[in-house]
């Protein structure tokens, strides 16, 4: 008897991981999500990003060209920065938080550059465009772009477009 329990078990074991393996979902084939293939009519959802990713994007009320991250807060670049290397530490990164990420950052079809990353002196990953590490504005709200053209820390503020240039609407 305790050999057909232990077939039994077996058995069971078995079927239990093909069905979970079965009502799990598939694997995504997008191992690296970045802005590849055929540019469509701009209806097309933004490709997914890498877990703990964060997706950019296009547009704000104000200002439809400027770089946004996926819920359409406005990022910017510092002319302060030298290279991929980000200056703004301390009370400038109160005010001027980075645009961070955990993962490989995406973006949707409106950009010519795919985006990278420097690590920051606390070990904290930034985000890049075109060379320039990415910040958000402590008092934008709502897409606002308060911080266009603003002079502080040793450097101006400026909206991003998505070919990396800045936006200079002063």
């Amino acid at each position: 008897m305790g050999s057909v329990a232990g077939a039994v078990a077996v058995a069971l074991l078995i079927a239990g991981c093909t069905s979970s393996h079965k009502s799990a979902p598939a694997p995504s084939t997008t191992s690296h999500p970045a802005a590849s293939g055929t540019p469509s009519s701009g209806t097309s959802a933004p490709k997914p990003p890498a877990p703990g990713g964060l997706t950019l994007k296009v547009g704000t009320a104000k200002y439809p060209t400027a770089m946004t991250d996926s819920t359409g807060r406005p990022v910017y670049l510092f002319t302060a920065d030298k290279g991929t290397t980000s200056t703004c530490t301390g009370d400038c990164a109160t005010a001027w938080p980075p645009v961070t990420t955990t993962g490989v950052p995406s973006i949707d079809a409106a950009f010519t550059l795919r985006p990278g990353t420097t690590t920051r002196p606390d070990k904290t990953v930034q985000v890049t465009y075109n060379g320039h590490p990415l910040y958000y504005y402590a008092k934008d709200a709502g897409g606002a772009g308060k911080g266009e053209g603003s002079k502080a820390f040793g450097g101006d503020w400026y909206l991003i477009d998505s070919h990396g240039n800045k936006i200079d609407h002063s």
